[in-house]
């Protein structure tokens, strides 16, 4: 049965680190033991004596004189350069009048291009390097030169942004460098940092936010991909091996990440899993796949890890959801206004009074919605018999939608019912009465407004704030109401008094109120919209009240509404 898995890091360092013991104790009784030091050409400091590569016999080497004992070995060396698989060349300091090398002559090369838009050493032979190469010296790769040659030193894989202006444009690519210097001489290689295998699996990492890392359990040597650094935001060069990759789990993910090396040092490959990782702050999510490295003895020596950054994805994935909640929690809130909106209008909007067909008239009023969704507005109207026998017939708009809009209409619309009952009040009075409790609320915003008395003399007396006019359709013609007496909106000025006009009625008249919904339209006029209403209005000649009201409804149907619409339409009989 295997060991718990430790629930925390520093016990999980532990068990990493006896487990590599044990591995490296058991690889230790079969390795190899070398018993004698390895030879070396000089004493420590001292450059290696140059041999010839052909041990100085002529027939085994074109390039060295017949007299093997006046042979030159850097002749061996130019000879053996076309076998090196990338660019090499040798190197011979060039130095000024005080001895300081101020250049290189190329002595010798070979035909490798590290870039196509540069030429193979051996096109350059006997040439100055800083002629053949000018983007060296701004690159700082002569002065590294000069360093390998004067200190011994070797250079290693030292990189350089190498730039160079040519009759086409500008060049750039990135080299690495490899240098030695020998005998007064500097033998130089360099290739391309990535080449096209390593640059499609780099952008493939890029791609799909992934690398990968490689951990040799034996030599404790890690290697990481530069798409694993980039996901951990180290430098390259710098991986992080398995216990620093312990401090930076999450603690609450640090058993699934035990079990994954439980099993990798066991030799098995686990599933796939996903762990935190804490990256300078930032919670990074990675998918890991591990694959172990089994010697022919079936010990594990060494782990391949692949991971792939599902962050972004998670994160998408967190805030479609959150998106998701808040979108519901929104369409719970409107359904419920919607549901208190709509009891709010049945209560404050009921259907007319009987008591008006007793005195001769016939009664029909809608409300349209711009939004079925959120029927909800301010739009209202008022239609009933008073005390003294006239009829009150009121319609209009408080700005807004939504339950404060439903608050303001049921104000204006209850005030209006109680100031009706004040004994000898006209329509201008009402409305100035009405004009000045929007003014005294604060909160309150602007609101139109139609007021009128039709008498038993069958007089419409009324009163407009800032409201279309109401339309009159008798024999088969419809006009708009004077309106010349109309005042501002109510709340826009406070003591201003409010005119009234009269027109009389017949028996046949319909007359149409309604709200500037119905004819608001984006991009259309304002008084060519209410023209369209009146001559459709005028086409409902021979209607009653109920069917002119249906007529208007059903032209407008089709049409999207910019605002909720209220209408009421009244016949006389």
């Amino acid at each position: 049965m295997s060991p718990a898995v430790p629930r925390d890091p520093e016990a999980l360092k532990q068990l990493i680190t006896r487990e590599v013991a044990l591995l490296r104790a058991a690889a230790g009784h079969t390795a190899g033991v070398r018993t004698s030091p390895v030879p070396r050409a000089g004493a420590e400091g001292e450059e290696p004596a140059l041999a010839c590569p052909c041990g100085g016999s002529p027939d085994r080497c074109h390039s060295c004189p017949d007299d093997s004992g006046d042979h030159d070995p850097w002749a061996c060396v130019c000879a053996a350069l076309p076998a090196i698989p990338v660019s090499a060349a040798l190197l011979a300091p060039v130095a000024d009048d005080n001895g300081r090398t101020v250049d290189f002559t190329i002595r010798a090369g070979n035909h490798v291009r590290s870039a196509d838009w540069l030429d193979a050493p051996d096109h350059q032979v006997g040439k100055r390097l800083l002629d053949v190469r000018p983007g060296v010296e701004g690159a700082g790769l002569l002065d590294a030169l000069k360093d390998v040659l004067h200190t011994g030193r070797s250079l290693r894989a030292y990189p350089v942004d190498y730039t160079e202006r040519r009759p086409d444009g500008l060049h750039r690519t990135k080299l690495l460098y490899e240098a030695a210097s020998c005998a007064g001489q500097v033998i130089v290689t360099w290739r391309p940092a990535l080449n096209p295998a390593e640059l499609m699996s780099l952008e493939a990492q890029y791609i799909a936010s992934m690398g990968w890392a490689y951990f040799d359990l034996l030599s404790g040597e890690v290697t990481w991909s530069e798409g694993l650094s980039t996901i951990f935001r180290t430098a390259p060069g710098r991986p992080m091996g398995l216990l620093d990759l312990c401090d930076a789990v999450l603690l609450d993910d640090v058993p699934r990440w035990g079990r994954l090396l439980r099993a990798l040092f066991d030799g098995e490959e686990p599933p796939a899993t996903e762990i935190r990782f804490s990256v300078y702050g930032d919670v990074r999510t990675l998918h890991l796949v591990g694959r172990p490295v089994i010697s022919t003895d079936g010990t594990p020596w060494a782990i391949h890890l692949i991971a792939r950054d599902l962050t972004s994805q998670i994160r998408s994935r967190q805030r479609l959801a959150a998106t998701r909640r808040q979108t519901e929690r929104l369409r719970e809130e409107v359904a419920a206004e919607h549901r208190v909106a709509s009891a709010l209008r049945e209560a404050l909007l009921p259907t007319h009074s009987s008591e008006i067909a007793e005195l001769g008239y016939a009664v029909a009023a809608a409300y349209l919605p711009a939004e079925e969704e959120a029927a909800v507005g301010g739009d209202w109207y008022k239609c009933r018999a008073l005390p003294d026998g006239r009829i009150l017939l009121a319609i209009g708009d408080a700005s807004g939608h939504g339950l404060d809009a439903v608050a303001r209409m049921a104000q204006q619309r209850h005030a209006l019912a109680g100031l009706a009952h004040t004994p000898g009040s006209h329509a201008g009075q009402l409305m100035t009465w009405l004009n000045e409790l929007v003014c005294a609320d604060a909160s309150a915003q602007t609101a139109t407004a139609v007021i009128g008395h039709i008498t038993d003399d069958r007089d419409f007396t009324w009163s407009a704030a800032g409201h279309p006019a109401p339309l009159l359709l008798r024999g088969g013609s419809a006009t708009y109401l004077d309106f010349s007496h109309r005042g501002p909106l109510l709340g826009m000025l406070a003591g201003e008094p409010y005119e009234t006009a009269t027109v009389g009625l017949r028996p046949g008249d319909v007359l149409l109120l309604y709200t500037d919904g119905l004819v608001e339209r984006r991009g259309e006029d304002l008084f060519d919209s209410i023209e369209s209403l009146r001559e459709h209005f005028q086409t409902c000649a021979g209607l009653d009240a109920r069917q002119a009201l249906d007529s208007v409804i059903t032209h407008y149907a089709a049409d999207e509404l910019a605002d909720d619409t209220c209408l009421v339409v009244l016949e006389v009989l």
